[in-house]
C-alpha cells in the first residue's frame, strides 16, 4: 500500500506538502481525514525518501501483528486527529513492519552529520532479510504488551518504547558485526547509546521475547549472552569486573527476571527462570529458578539445597 512517499527528493521542494494528497493514498476515510487536517506550515512533519521498490510486500497483508498495529494506528488517529500525519508517516505509509521500524529507528537515530535516509537502507537491508530478526520482533512486540502493564497497545510500544527501539537497533548492529561490518554497529550502538540512554555492545547475543522495561542505563558487554523471555529493569548493568579479558561477560538464561538497579558482574550464569532483585550486585552463578537479593546477592526463598 503506498501512501507518504515522495517521488523524488527534489520535488515540490519549497513546499514539502503540496504534493501531499498524492503522497497519502489510504483508500479509506481516514486518508480524507488526513488530507482535511494537514497543516499549512511546512516545519510540523518532515518526510523521508523512501524507495517503496524496495518495501516487503510479501508478508505485510498475513502478518497479524502488523495488521493489529495498522488496526491500532487507525484507532488513535479516529480519537486524536490532530496526530493523522503523525501516524500516516510512522505507520500507515508502510506496508510492513520493517519498513516503519526501519524508517522510526533512521528518524530516531539520525542527526545534522548522519541523514537518515542512509540509515533507513541499512536498518531496512537487515530487518527485511533476516527472518530470525523479523520474528523476534514480533515476539519482542509481544512480550512488552504481555508483560509490561503500561504498554497500552503494540503500536504505543513501536512508537514510544525507547527499550524497544534500542533491541531493535541493536539486533540490525549484532547482524551486521556477525558479518564484520563493524564500523557501523558500533555507530548504531554509539547512537544508541546517545539517543536512548541505552549502551548494548553489538556483539551481545540476545534472545526473543526480551522486555527492557524503561531501560535507561542499561549496559550489557561484550560477551554476555541473553535468552528468550528475558525481563531486564533500568539501570542493569551485564557488565565484566575488570580483572578477566576475553569471555568475560555474564551468562543469562531463559525466563529470567532481572530487578531494577542490578549489577551482574564476571562471566557467571544465571539459571533458567531465576529471578534477581532490585539493587542486588550477583558476583556467583545463581542456580535455575532461585531467587537472590542484597549486595552479595544472596538465595531466598524455597530452594534451599541450591548453592550459590
Amino acid at each position: 500500500m503506498a501512501a507518504c512517499i515522495h517521488d523524488s527528493r527534489n520535488q515540490n521542494a519549497s513546499n514539502p506538502f503540496s504534493s501531499y494528497s498524492n503522497r497519502c493514498q489510504i483508500n479509506n476515510s481516514l486518508c480524507r481525514l488526513i488530507n482535511i487536517m494537514r497543516p499549512n506550515s511546512s516545519n510540523l512533519v518532515s518526510y523521508k525518501t523512501i524507495d517503496s521498490s524496495k518495501l516487503d510486500r510479501n508478508d505485510g497483508d498475513e502478518d497479524n501483528v502488523w495488521l493489529k498495529i495498522r488496526e491500532e494506528a487507525k484507532s488513535d488517529v479516529e480519537q486524536e486527529p490532530i496526530l493523522s500525519k503523525y501516524y500516516c508517516s510512522l505507520i500507515l505509509s508502510h506496508n510492513s513492519l520493517e519498513s516503519a521500524l526501519a524508517n522510526h529507528l533512521a528518524e530516531k537515530l539520525s542527526n545534522s552529520s548522519l541523514a537518515s535516509d542512509a540509515l533507513f537502507e541499512v536498518f531496512f537491508s537487515v530487518l527485511d532479510q533476516d527472518r530470525e530478526i523479523k520474528t523476534a520482533i514480533r515476539d519482542d512486540l509481544k512480550a512488552v504488551k504481555d508483560r509490561d502493564p503500561a504498554c497500552i497497545s503494540y503500536v504505543h510500544c513501536l512508537l514510544n518504547f525507547k527499550g524497544f527501539l534500542a533491541l531493535q537497533a541493536h539486533r540490525v548492529a549484532h547482524k551486521l558485526w556477525s558479518q564484520g561490518r563493524t564500523i557501523p554497529a558500533y555507530l548504531i550502538q554509539s547512537r544508541v547509546s546517545e539517543v536512548f540512554a541505552v549502551d548494548i555492545h553489538p556483539g551481545v547475543k540476545i534472545g526473543r521475547g526480551i522486555l527492557l522495561d524503561h531501560a535507561t542505563g542499561v549496559v550489557i558487554g561484550e560477551t554476555a549472552v541473553i535468552g528468550d523471555n528475558v525481563s531486564i529493569l533500568h539501570n542493569v548493568t551485564l557488565g565484566g569486573t575488570g580483572k578477566v579479558i576475553g569471555d568475560r561477560h555474564p551468562k543469562v538464561g531463559d525466563g529470567v527476571m532481572i530487578g531494577a538497579g542490578t549489577q551482574i558482574l564476571g562471566n557467571v550464569k544465571i539459571g533458567e527462570g531465576a529471578k534477581i532483585g532490585a539493587g542486588s550486585v550477583v558476583l556467583k552463578e545463581v542456580p535455575p529458578n532461585a531467587t537472590v537479593v542484597g549486595n552479595p546477592a544472596r538465595l531466598v526463598g524455597g530452594n534451599d539445597r541450591a548453592k550459590m
